[in-house]
């Protein structure tokens, strides 16, 4: 294998590639050999998949310049306090991309929380030291960064060198030996250490894109936000890079609420931080973001899930590793065949990649536009050991919107040996009552409630400085050894020890709301200028419009008995009864994404019973039903128990009013 040039382009089509990686492996050759030639595949991968987004239909390919116009106009969010110049990637969210977040999340609840019979909680976002080291991410979730030495503008060193090194590529003076070998040193990136970066700035003269300066050498920069908890600055601390935590340290509080069985799951959603370097692409790339996760606790001997038959017969599209070693497309195949013949390890968790893509199909995914990766080995996170990512394609490529990871018990371990045995403390009641009285008593319960993290940390205080300080009811206690220590106790207990594995869905809200966007957006033919999103009612931020064809007072106590009965019977809605052609008020609604309007026009207020016509957005098609019947309509129609179909097959298609303001109702 020694004669073949690993990295080299020209020689090898991907499909030979994934070979000699496979070759490579079974030889035992060294790492570093099985480190570049997976990284030339998947560059090679990147390249297809360039060249395939390239060729897709026009018809196929977003507006993304008038979608973003569109977003931004209409406030569905924007860049955060952009009247002070903004700050990259933190965004507001305006009405609309509220309600539509919102409808997402409430749909998360529905299928995964309530129909899984989930446990949920609400963990909060600080979190100790010494539980993010635990767990490893205070020394392995990071990034390199390099500076500006005059102006400290800080920049992604892997992401800095790889367009420098294009740039330098796209040079005509630039010749052919020595653009194989940045091409070479490109398809490495993600494997250098810090010191072959350092070497490789140097080598390449990599000055700063906005000023051209100097730049420092790469540094390690941790991408968790990091604070002090409590005035003394003595417990440090990080906002959370992810909710998954705060579920693994309440597990044992979960399995008693679950009467100590097993499996079961939780959930949690919220928000977590990451202090990007060089955040980009809008909503997919952010410093503060929302997830919905889920925990998914199960007997290592028994990962096989009772309901996987429900989901067995899907056809989803799937890019196994073994498919990327090879050089190979993703394809689409049966779930329960791709967990029969392992390509999916087990079925708990190929149930929940069935549940992924039915979520994801349901709230506004294109399903010709979603596909489940499985991670190759060098790319698995500290935590996993299989792990499937939901991508969805998009104008920036394929995006990961979902991961589902196989955390097996990496997690649990962890934080039981680092907590080794239970802690507690144990207050000296005389000492406290002779020096704070009757308040000894808030003191004491405030310590019967500590979790073991901060009782591990005030002991270190304990030992270091014979004090430590708590707060409670607006009161301060400073503790000395006389007055409190800490207990450790195990119980011994004879049965047989399982330490769960843990199959982790994870949704990036952000994520799955842009793709959503992308998915969605249309042009009307013919009018290039009125736009639309096609989002699914259950989505849709507001499900109905409620219009009257003008401001004629006559229509005003339909639009009243309209809006009050779609209140009763929870359909979100809009009036709008501005100025302006009702064709202009239904293009601005369309704008939006709202599913469905009502007009009230002189028919409704001339003729017995009262009718008004109901509006589809995406057909335009019209009909007409009793104003009494229509907000049932809209409800059945937003929760998916109707469809629009059967509404026309039931209700008059609407082809124009036929009296008008001068029309009197016939005797």
């Amino acid at each position: 294998m020694k004669d073949k040039k690993i990295g080299n382009k020209n020689i090898l089509p991907s499909v030979l590639q994934g070979d000699l990686v496979r070759q490579l492996k079974q030889d035992g050759a060294p790492d570093v050999d099985v480190a570049r030639a997976v990284a030339e595949l998947k560059a090679r991968k990147r390249t297809l998949e360039a060249k395939e987004l390239s060729l897709q239909p026009k018809d196929d390919i977003v507006d993304r310049s008038k979608m973003e116009d569109t977003l931004k106009r209409r406030f569905f969010y924007d860049q955060a306090f952009a009247i002070y110049g903004g700050v990259s990637g933190l965004y507001d969210f305006g009405p609309v991309g509220c309600a539509l977040k919102n409808n997402i999340l409430q749909a998360w609840r529905h299928h995964f929380i309530q129909e899984e019979q989930i446990l949920e909680i609400d963990c909060t976002m600080l979190t100790p030291e010494s539980v993010l080291k635990t767990s490893g991410h205070v020394d392995k979730f990071a990034d390199y960064m390099v500076k500006d030495v005059k102006n400290g503008e800080c920049f992604r060193a892997d992401h800095l060198l790889k367009a420098h090194l294009q740039k330098l590529m796209s040079d005509k003076k630039c010749t052919a030996e020595k653009k194989a070998e940045m091409e070479q040193v490109t398809t490495q990136m993600d494997n250098y250490t810090q010191q072959e970066l350092t070497d490789l700035f140097v080598k390449y003269n990599v000055k700063s894109p906005t000023t051209g300066n100097d730049l420092t050498a790469p540094i390690s920069f941790n991408l968790m936000f990091q604070t002090s908890i409590g005035p003394g600055g003595n417990m440090p601390g990080y906002l959370r890079p992810e909710t998954a935590q705060g579920i693994f340290l309440n597990f044992k509080r979960l399995l008693e609420f679950n009467q100590g069985k097993l499996p079961f799951a939780a959930a949690q959603i919220g928000n977590s931080f990451r202090n990007e370097i060089s955040p980009r692409s809008g909503l997919i790339r952010v410093r503060e973001f929302t997830m919905a996760e889920i925990e998914h606790f199960v007997d290592p001997n028994e990962k096989v899930h009772p309901k996987f038959p429900n989901v067995a017969d899907l056809d989803i599209t799937l890019y196994s590793s073994k498919a990327q070693t090879s050089g190979q497309s993703a394809h689409i195949m049966r779930l329960g065949d791709a967990v029969e013949q392992g390509v999916i390890n087990n079925s708990v968790l190929g149930y929940f990649i069935g549940r992924i893509y039915l979520y994801l199909t349901r709230v506004g995914i294109a399903k010709d536009k979603l596909r489940f990766r499985q991670h190759m080995d060098n790319e698995m996170a500290h935590y996993a050991c299989d792990c499937w990512d939901a991508e969805a394609k998009t104008s920036y490529g394929w995006i990961e919107i979902v991961g589902c990871a196989d955390r097996s018990c990496f997690d649990l371990q962890c934080h039981a040996r680092a907590t080794k045995v239970p802690l507690v403390f144990e207050p000296n009641k005389g000492a406290l009552g002779k020096a704070y009285k009757k308040d000894a008593k808030i003191a004491m319960e405030y310590l019967a409630q500590c979790d073991e993290g901060f009782i591990a940390e005030q002991e270190r205080l304990l030992n270091e400085t014979g004090e430590f300080t708590i707060e409670s009811e607006g009161k301060s206690f400073k503790l000395t050894k006389d007055m409190v220590g800490v207990k450790r106790f195990q119980k011994t207990l004879h049965v047989e020890e399982v330490v769960p594995n843990v199959i982790e869905p994870s949704f990036g809200i952000g994520r799955i709301m842009y793709t959503i966007f992308e998915h969605t957006f249309h042009v009307r033919e013919g009018d290039e200028q009125r736009t639309y999103f096609s989002f699914p009612a259950t989505v849709s931020p507001y499900k109905c419009s409620v219009l009257p064809l003008s401001q004629n007072q006559e229509f005003m106590p339909f639009v009243k008995e309209l809006s009050e009965a779609m209140t009763k019977n929870a359909v979100s809605h809009k009036v709008d009864d501005s100025a302006g052609s009702i064709g202009r008020r239904y293009a601005r609604t369309d704008e939006i994404g709202v599913a469905f309007g009502i007009t009230i026009d002189f028919d409704t207020v001339n003729k017995e019973p009262h009718t008004a016509t109901l509006r589809d957005r995406d057909s335009m098609r019209q009909i007409r039903a009793e104003v009494s019947e229509l907000p049932v309509i809209v409800r059945d129609l937003a929760n998916a128990t109707l469809t629009w179909a059967e509404v026309e097959s039931k209700y008059p298609i609407f082809e124009g009013q036929e009296t008008s303001k001068k029309d009197t109702v016939e005797e």
